[in-house]
């Protein structure tokens, strides 16, 4: 039998300081990476350290918005409503946790290409997310 998708009632995340250019780039249908000047690594959540090399010089760089199923699971019983919870592996090299969404839950597999889509928490902060390519 398959699992529908269906929109659920999302949390507002938490923005800290330094965080409102990422949201902002969501709100305009974007996501934003931070890459380091000093050793070239991308990384994801942007913060203002590079997490590999400890350098305050990061950038932020736009994705492409594609990527791979890393790994996943549909949570069935954690609520009213089943999700996918699955790490995305981006183009760019990044593996960022995420929610699948906008196809039938039981055929989203390991390898699977997705793409960016957003949807939006109670207040109307744009969340990134991946639909099946």
């Amino acid at each position: 039998m398959a699992t529908a998708y269906q929109d659920r009632k999302l949390a507002d995340p938490a923005i800290n300081v330094g965080d409102e250019r990422y949201f902002e780039a969501a709100a305009e249908g974007k996501l934003l990476l931070k890459k380091c000047d000093e050793c070239g690594e991308v990384h994801h959540f942007p913060r203002g350290v590079c997490p590999f090399c400890l350098s305050s010089k990061v950038d932020w760089i736009e994705a492409k918005g594609t990527g791979t199923i890393y790994s996943y699971s549909v949570t069935r019983r954690a609520g009213p409503t089943p999700y996918c919870i699955a790490y995305v592996k981006l183009d760019e090299g990044v593996t960022m946790m995420t929610n699948i969404v906008d196809c039938d839950l039981d055929s989203v597999r390991i390898g699977q290409k997705v793409r960016l889509t957003f949807k939006q928490s109670a207040n109307g902060t744009a969340i990134p997310m991946f639909a099946l390519a």
